[in-house]
């Protein structure tokens, strides 16, 4: 796999657990928001998988997890990395944007991921607008109904954007995905690697405005560090 950057150590990315988070390059998106732009294509200096997985035997016994983001992990066939990763003995949480539900559904049942971090862009109808391309909504919608409906333990996020996203956008996000047990809403942060300008986060009342609104339909609807 192409690793593109990895984080020794994070007590925030896998509830519960002690983890380390590691990158892998290449995005069937190209979200204008995005926080790793420059990985979406690829990337120059891969780590060599041979050394990430050096780091995580000698990290056992002090870490308990991997996180696997990206990117868009679930772009090339995973499976194998993974199965490297829990014969070492590490649980795995998976960050995807839910395009591939085949993928998702075939690694939960080979039981190569113990937790889902799912990110929704936004309502369907402006989802190409948050995720930067044509997208297959449908395929998104059947990611969701698997974590929604299935024993997987999982998150599901949105980051809000001004001026991508509209308080009627959450309304619809909410109808959607009603009974989730864990929604978060995610505020923008700008940074050098973001690909599109004139964005923003949310002021703080604005985005408790927002999550109001999606209270009524996910009651676990939370804004992290709140």
């Amino acid at each position: 796999m192409p690793i593109a950057g990895l984080q020794n150590t994070t007590l925030l990315d896998y509830p519960g657990r002690v983890a380390c988070t590691v990158f892998l390059a290449g995005c069937n998106f190209r979200c204008p928001f995005c926080q790793n732009a420059e990985i979406i294509g690829g990337c120059k200096d891969a780590l060599p998988e041979e050394e990430f997985f050096r780091f995580l035997k000698r990290r056992q016994g002090v870490l308990d997890g991997v996180c696997v983001s990206g990117g868009e992990p679930l772009c090339g066939d995973i499976a194998p990395f993974l199965i490297k990763i829990k014969e070492l003995g590490f649980a795995v949480k998976l960050d995807t944007n839910g395009a591939y539900p085949e993928k998702l559904h075939k690694l939960a049942e080979a039981g190569l991921i113990d937790f889902v971090a799912m990110d929704i862009k936004s309502s369907p109808a402006r989802y190409p607008v948050l995720a930067g391309t044509a997208c297959d909504i449908g395929k998104i919608k059947e990611s969701a109904a698997f974590l929604l409906g299935g024993t997987l333990p999982y998150e599901l996020r949105t980051t809000c954007v001004k001026p991508l996203h509209r308080p009627e956008d959450f309304v619809y996000i909410g109808q959607w995905l009603q009974g989730a047990t864990a929604y978060f809403l995610q505020n923008f942060r700008q940074s050098d690697a973001v690909p599109a300008a004139g964005l923003a986060p949310f002021p703080p009342a604005e985005l408790q405005a927002i999550r109001q609104l999606v209270l009524p339909y996910i009651p676990n609807t939370n804004i992290p560090g709140e």
